[in-house]
């Protein structure tokens, strides 16, 4: 299994992949929504980042939201229609900037072993980066379709590491399990 460390370069992988993917937007291009039953991009942006904070604070330490009253909007078990508005793009950037920087914050305390449970913490702690920079993959994925065929902006190009295999066309943290 990768050391801590790896999954956490990983992680902002992901993140700064994603990152290219919308930041040469504009902000209609952002909230657009191809269906009315599909999320704009700028939702996918901001519940990449809630459920990467969220995985984290749950299964490891209780720690507040960097923005509570986004938890609502960017949670894929509120119904579409009952989400309420997207923040504008830089509370978004924001918002994603702060989960990031918990994450490390509290996956950095694992890994540096200033935690109870150091050895179980840190097992915990690989299956659920490997978890986030999934999902993180996941969801860029359908932003990079949106991108493309509805919006008619080109893709960049795929990144590439080590710890990454594709499955099923989506880009997988490799755990070696």
């Amino acid at each position: 299994m990768p050391a801590i460390d790896l999954l956490l370069r990983e992680y902002d992988r992901a993140r700064a992949f994603t990152d290219e993917l919308w930041r040469d937007l504009t902000p209609e291009e952002v909230t657009w929504r191809p269906h009315e039953n599909f999320s704009p991009i700028g939702w996918h942006l901001g519940h990449q980042a809630h459920v990467a904070h969220f995985m984290v604070r749950n299964l490891t330490a209780a720690e507040p939201s960097p923005d509570p009253e986004l938890d609502p909007i960017m949670d894929s078990a509120n119904p579409e229609a009952g989400r309420g508005a997207l923040p504008d793009l830089r509370r978004l950037a924001t918002f994603r900037e702060n989960a990031a920087r918990t994450v490390h914050k509290r996956i950095g305390d694992i890994r540096d072993g200033d935690v109870g449970a150091p050895a179980q913490l840190a097992m915990v702690a690989k299956v659920v980066m490997a978890a986030v920079v999934n999902h993180e993959y996941q969801h860029s994925k359908w932003i990079s379709e949106v991108r493309a065929r509805d919006l008619g902006h080109a893709l960049p190009d795929l990144p590439t590491s080590d710890l990454l295999l594709e499955l099923d066309g989506y880009l997988v943290c490799d755990l070696g399990i």
